[in-house]
């Protein structure tokens, strides 16, 4: 398996868990709230950046 694919099940695993835990609107506001704040969190040339590889990846 590679790597993508054991962070992407990570992050499956760690939001059903999410919603089993915490109530819905809770885990929906930490699972769309984080990857949100990380992507603020960067400056405008890593923006710029992500965005561009980003769409190569979607070229192929």
């Amino acid at each position: 398996m590679s790597t993508r694919a054991k962070v992407a099940t990570g992050g499956v695993v760690a939001g059903v868990i999410l919603l089993w835990v915490l109530p819905f609107w809770a885990a929906l506001l930490v699972i769309v709230g984080v990857p949100a704040a990380a992507y603020l969190l960067l400056d405008p040339a890593q923006r710029r950046r992500l965005n561009r590889v980003t769409r190569k990846q979607l070229g192929r």
